[in-house]
C-alpha cells in the first residue's frame, strides 16, 4: 500500500510545468538531433551563468562526472581521495571508476558533512585529493577545506550533485573551487526525467579536457587523442533541464518554507535533532534530515500513519562489501557510525502541503 505522504512526489511539480516540458520534448523530436546538439549547449549556457562559473559540461550522470572531473585532472591508479564516510555510494564509486582509492572521512555531528578537522587523519603520501560532499542541500564548509588543501597541496573538488542553488556567503556551490559536479536524477532539486550530470570549471584547459574525455576522448571527428569515456547528456534532457532551471530558484524557496514549517511543529519534540544551518550558509533541503535514538520505531510508527520516509544512508561506505579495498581515518569515523544509527528523512517536496507537514509533526509527537 503506497503512503498517503509520499517520502517524496515528483508528480506534483511535473503536473505544473507538464506544458513547458511537453513543448521542450516537442522542441526537440521537430528538430531531429539527439546528442550533442543546441539544446545541450544552451543548458550549459544557462547553468554556466546561473552558478557563476566559466564552463559546464553536461554529462550522462553525476556517477560519471566524479569519474570525468577525477580523469580530467590526472587523479587515478595509485592515488587517494578524501571523501565523507556518510554519502551516497556513488561518491566513492566513481572515485574508484577512475582508478583511485577512496579514503573515508568523519563527519560533522551537526551538519553531517565532512569535517574538516578530521582532515589530518586521512593524509597520507599518495593523498590527491578532497572529495566533499554538499549533503541534503547543506554546503559543506569548503572555506576549511579549502584552507587544509592548499596547505597540503590538494585538489578539491565538490560533490554537488544534492546542492543545487545553495550557497556559502553569495557564492553558489559548483563554484567554489576550480572544478565540481553536478547530479540532475529526477529526485534532485535540479532533475531530469531521466539520468543526467555536469562537470563545472573554472578553467579553460581544464575544461577542455573534460570535453575530450567525456566524448570518447575525441578533440575532433574520429580523432581519439586521450583515454574517455561515453558520457554525454542528451538533447531532450537537456531541453527539460532548461524549463526545470527557471523554476530552481522558487522550487528551492519552497523547500525552505516547508523546512520552517517542520522547525516550528518539531522544535519542542523530545529525543528529536533537526537540521542546522549555519551562518553564512544557505541550505536548499534537497531532503530533510532529521535523528532520533529510536529511528527505527518512528519510522515504523509513521508507516502506520501513512507516512513515507527514508534513511540517507544506512551504512558508514566502509560498511559496504565493495569498498573493502578502501582506507579509513586513521581512529575511524564514530560520528558517521552514530548518525546512520539515528538519521531520518522526512517528506520533503514543493509540492508538500502545510496540513501534511501537520499531519507528520503530529504522528512524530504522537511517537
Amino acid at each position: 500500500m503506497s503512503p498517503t505522504i509520499p517520502a517524496n512526489d515528483l508528480s506534483r511539480a511535473i503536473k505544473k510545468m507538464r506544458p513547458q516540458l511537453d513543448a521542450a520534448v516537442a522542441r526537440v523530436l521537430d528538430r531531429g538531433y539527439f546528442i550533442l546538439g543546441p539544446e545541450v549547449k544552451a543548458f550549459e549556457q544557462a547553468f554556466a551563468a546561473y552558478l557563476g562559473v566559466n564552463y559546464l559540461i553536461g554529462v550522462g550522470n553525476g556517477t560519471d562526472a566524479i569519474q570525468i572531473a577525477l580523469m580530467a585532472l590526472g587523479i587515478g591508479e595509485g592515488d587517494e581521495v578524501i571523501c565523507p564516510a556518510l554519502t551516497a555510494a556513488p561518491t566513492a564509486l566513481a572515485i574508484m571508476a577512475a582508478g583511485a582509492t577512496p579514503v573515508f572521512a568523519d563527519i560533522d555531528a551537526q551538519t553531517y558533512t565532512l569535517d574538516p578537522r578530521k582532515l589530518d587523519a586521512c593524509l597520507s603520501d599518495s593523498t590527491r585529493a578532497i572529495l566533499p560532499v554538499h549533503l541534503y542541500g547543506l554546503p559543506a564548509d569548503i572555506p576549511a577545506i579549502q584552507a587544509f588543501a592548499d596547505q597540503h597541496d590538494l585538489v578539491v573538488i565538490e560533490d554537488a550533485a544534492q546542492g543545487h542553488g545553495a550557497m556559502i556567503g553569495d557564492q553558489k556551490v559548483g563554484s567554489l573551487t576550480p572544478i565540481a559536479t553536478f547530479s540532475f536524477y529526477p529526485t534532485k532539486n535540479l532533475g531530469a526525467l531521466g539520468d543526467g550530470g555536469a562537470v563545472a570549471v573554472q578553467e579553460d584547459g581544464l575544461a577542455e579536457r573534460v570535453r575530450q574525455i567525456h566524448d570518447l576522448g575525441q578533440t575532433g571527428r574520429y580523432e581519439h587523442s586521450v583515454v574517455g569515456i561515453n558520457s554525454r547528456l542528451d538533447e531532450i534532457q537537456a531541453a527539460m533541464l532548461q524549463v526545470q532551471l527557471e523554476c530552481l530558484d522558487a522550487h528551492n524557496d519552497a523547500r525552505r518554507e516547508r523546512a520552517l514549517w517542520y522547525d516550528e511543529l518539531l522544535r519542542s519534540v523530545p529525543d528529536l535533532t533537526l537540521p542546522v544551518e549555519p551562518e553564512d550558509f544557505h541550505h536548499i533541503y534537497h531532503l530533510y534530515v532529521v535523528r532520533h535514538p529510536h529511528r527505527d520505531r518512528l519510522r515504523a510508527h509513521l508507516k502506520q500513519y501513512g507516512i513515507g520516509t527514508d534513511v540517507h544512508y544506512p551504512k558508514p561506505l566502509q560498511d559496504q562489501p565493495v569498498f573493502a579495498d578502501a582506507r579509513v581515518a586513521e581512529g575511524g569515523t564514530p560520528e558517521a557510525d552514530r548518525a546512520v544509527q539515528e538519521i531520518i528523512s522526512l517528506p520533503m517536496y514543493p509540492g508538500l502541503t502545510q496540513q501534511e507537514a501537520e499531519t507528520v509533526a503530529s504522528a512524530i509527537r504522537s511517537f
